[in-house]
């Protein structure tokens, strides 16, 4: 096996927080800022822009009819902020979970949001009433969620598990049985991520500082090594589609409770361009 090909990153912007989810969507980089109760949205021209502001917001989505849904961390909750008047519909789903965190809304408009219950973590499905079902259990530390290329097979980080893992999208939005997308090792965390045209995944390994290209099985092609602060999460976009955005958050697990972190975007030049999850 060839030794992973290291990328360089460059500044992009800061500013923030705790940067958290995320997303190129309508030719900008949005992403969640947890403690300070906002959403924001940035162009290739850096001009940060607060789209939303909601209670501890972390996972982002669309709906077909351009409804932004918004998770929280550290509270059960799911909110459909409404694209004209920016007014939020709260749904309350402690009866499933003390705490949401990563969400995905599907091409096809499916919603899955992670679930940490007493006794471990689960992904939910949420239909368009906020309602949630549990389609999948048994995981170790849900976090960062995406469809691959065949819009057929949902991955999702097992931060405490050092795995991705992989399931297939069933017709009624049910998931099917959990298989191994890529053991990462013990030394290995990962948190947020998104997938390239050929099927890859760009992970964020927060503790070890390190962003990871990762093929199906295992394989390492690429990695972006940070210096300073966690590798929370990428996302591919741009014009083209192949920049990849990285968020950086200097903070502590006891500082990421307190709402004390500093957060900041570097990004860098891929050859493979986005897939367009999450």
């Amino acid at each position: 096996m060839t030794a992973p090909t290291a990328l360089d990153s460059h500044p992009f912007i800061d500013g923030f927080v705790y940067g958290e989810g995320p997303r190129w969507h309508a030719d900008r980089l949005w992403f969640t800022d947890g403690p300070a109760g906002k959403v924001y949205s940035v162009g290739e021209g850096e001009d940060l822009t607060v789209e939303a502001e909601v209670e501890r917001p972390s996972g982002l989505g669309w709906l077909p009819d351009g409804t932004l849904v918004v998770s929280s961390l550290f509270a059960a909750k799911i909110h459909h902020v409404d694209a004209k008047t920016n007014a939020a519909t709260t749904f309350d789903i402690s009866d499933v979970a003390w705490s949401t965190n990563d969400l995905l809304v599907t091409p096809g408009g499916y919603a899955y949001v992670d679930l940490y219950r007493e006794g471990g973590g689960a992904i939910g499905f949420v239909d368009r009433s906020g309602a949630v079902r549990v389609v999948a259990d048994g995981l170790e530390l849900p976090n960062g969620m995406c469809v691959l290329p065949d819009g057929q097979t949902l991955v999702v980080s097992e931060t405490g598990g050092s795995r991705i893992s992989s399931f297939r999208i069933e017709p009624d939005g049910s998931l099917g049985a959990r298989g191994v997308f890529a053991d990462l090792g013990p030394e290995r965390h990962p948190d947020g991520l998104c997938v390239d045209a050929e099927g890859a995944v760009w992970v964020g390994c927060y503790d070890t500082g390190e962003f990871l290209r990762v093929m199906q099985g295992g394989n390492v092609t690429h990695l972006v090594e940070i210096e300073g602060g966690w590798a929370v999460a990428p996302a591919l976009g741009g014009a083209d589609g192949r920049t990849l955005y990285m968020v950086v958050d200097d903070t502590t697990h006891e500082g990421l409770m307190a709402g004390e972190s500093t957060g900041w975007v570097v990004q860098t030049r891929v050859d493979v361009p986005g897939a367009g999850s999450p």
